[in-house]
Order: C-alpha cells, then sequence, then structure tokens
C-alpha cells in the first residue's frame, strides 16, 4: 500500500463530504486507502459516508476520543508507506497525493511534510509552516508581543517570517491540517501522544519526527484549502480550555526533558493570562450578544 489517508471527524457532515470527494480524485491511480474516524458525531456523519462513499473504512467511536487517539486508531490500522493526517474541513486538488509522494521520493531525509494553506477566501494561512515554540517564542506568543511585530524574525520567530511563504524550505511544525508522514519515521517516532486531546499534537509529533533524525519540510508547489475554525472552532469553553491546556502540555513535556526548565515560570503565567483573555472575551462577546 502506498498511501493511508486518515480523517477524523465530529459533527462536520457537509465539509466532510466536500474533503472526501477531492480526496477520492486525488487518490484515483495511487494505492490508497482511505480511513474516516467518527468521534461520536451527532449529523449523521457516519450513514452520509455508508450511503456514499462505500469503499471508505469507516471507524465508530461511541464517545469522543479527541484527535490524537482517533489518529492512532486508525494508524495502527493502517498499512501505506506514506501517512496523511488530514482535517475534515480541507479540500486536496487532484494532484496532491502523487505531488507530497513524489516528494518523498525525491527527498529521502524527509520524514514530513506540509503543504501551502488557503482559507475559504483564499488568503494564506500562516500556520502552513512555523517553529517549535521554545522559550522566547513561547513566550513572545503568550504575551502578545508576536501579534505586534507579524514581521520580525525575533519576536515572531513561531511563524518563520524569514521564509517565503511561496518556496520550498525546511521548517520544524508540520500543521495537522495536513500532515504527511513518511511510514518509517513514524515507527521512530511513535505515535500520537494522546494526553493531548485536541490541538498541539501536530507540534509535539513534529518535534518527536525531527528527534529521529529526519527533517521536516515545508512544499509550497501543493495548495490546499483549509475552512480554518470548522472542524475545530476553538470558539466554546471547552475548546478554548483544550487548547491551551495543550500548551501546558507541551511546555511540560519538553522541561522534563531538560528543556525551558530553569525558566518555565516565566511561560506558564504567560499561558494562563492568554486562556483568561480568550475566557473573558468568550464571555463578553455572549454577554453583550444577548
Amino acid at each position: 500500500m502506498e498511501l493511508s489517508v486518515i480523517i477524523v471527524s465530529f459533527n462536520v457532515r457537509d465539509f466532510l463530504r466536500q474533503c472526501l470527494l477531492s480526496v477520492e480524485s486525488a487518490a484515483d491511480n495511487i494505492d490508497c486507502e482511505i480511513f474516516v474516524v467518527d468521534n461520536n458525531s451527532e449529523d449523521a456523519s457516519v450513514e452520509m459516508i455508508r450511503n456514499e462513499f462505500p469503499d471508505i473504512r469507516i471507524i465508530t467511536n461511541r464517545v469522543n476520543a479527541g484527535f490524537s487517539a482517533a489518529n492512532n486508531q486508525a494508524i495502527r490500522m493502517s498499512s501505506g508507506r506514506f501517512v496523511l493526517l488530514l482535517n475534515p474541513d480541507t479540500i486536496v486538488g487532484r494532484d496532491t497525493f502523487k505531488g507530497c509522494i513524489d516528494f518523498m521520493k525525491n527527498h529521502a531525509d524527509a520524514g514530513a511534510i506540509g503543504i501551502r494553506m488557503i482559507n475559504g477566501e483564499g488568503r494564506f494561512l500562516p500556520e502552513s509552516k512555523r517553529a517549535f515554540p521554545s522559550l522566547p517564542t513561547a513566550f513572545f506568543k503568550s504575551f502578545g508581543i508576536s501579534f505586534l511585530f507579524p514581521k520580525s524574525k525575533f519576536l515572531n520567530r513561531y511563524y518563520l517570517p524569514q521564509f517565503d511563504p511561496n518556496e520550498t524550505s525546511l521548517t520544524e511544525v508540520i500543521a495537522g491540517a495536513f500532515m504527511f508522514i513518511r511510514r518509517e519515521a513514524l515507527n521512530k517516532s511513535g505515535l500520537l501522544d494522546e494526553n493531548f486531546f485536541m490541538y498541539g499534537e501536530d507540534i509535539d509529533l513534529s518535534y518527536r519526527l525531527m528527534k529521529t533524525g529526519f527533517n521536516n519540510y515545508y512544499f509550497p508547489d501543493i495548495q490546499i484549502v483549509h475552512f480554518k475554525g470548522k472542524s475545530t472552532s476553538r470558539d466554546t469553553y471547552k475548546d478554548i480550555l483544550h487548547f491551551y491546556k495543550a500548551m501546558r502540555v507541551y511546555i511540560r513535556k519538553r522541561a522534563a526533558e531538560g528543556k525551558y526548565s530553569s525558566i518555565l515560570i516565566l511561560v506558564i503565567p504567560g499561558v494562563f493570562f492568554r486562556e483568561g483573555l480568550a475566557l473573558l472575551n468568550r464571555f463578553l462577546r455572549l454577554t453583550f450578544s444577548r
């Protein structure tokens, strides 16, 4: 098997339908298996898949197992030489899979690749290429300093502004919305860490993939549409809590490896500060909308 495509879905039936139509087109003439892991959706997503996409392998969970755990379920069942983790709120091009496979075959050092993502309005999404949240990077992002200086290589290093978004380059973090991984690298790094329920697992896996000796690449020749926020809106109290908990899990995990440990106290308060602002903003928006 050349490629295993894995999509974790939760209550996004109509976006999932669009995604699967594009995936089936991109998989034409490729030895490919497609998995959808449904995390207990209540919008008839499973019925839609069974009726309209009978060749797709469905894993149905009775509870929302989270993004990491659900992906791991399908990864363990899959057999592709390459594994693609794909969000259901995306649309891929007809040549997307072939282009990624060719890139991997021509770059033996590539453990994973990310691609150029645009939103529904055609705007480039900066998370297409990101740096690991090192201590200064996490500090500047947590306290909003990077937002004030978007073109600074130092203050906004998280989004790697020094790299042209139209040129292929080495990168650090591969976005979980489209994570094309070499099986050999994944076998060495291990599966997604299930301590991350949602958010942060892509940063952690990208870090562990690079620790195996492989490189992560940003490959903008391939472009997809990502309707950002449809599969994970970060617009509910629960989503906000999951997001900032993931940030703390990642920082503490790296601290346990000897990173950040000496001045960890400077970062964690920033995360709590941002979390408090996000929760307050959510409360005020709900209050005034009424």
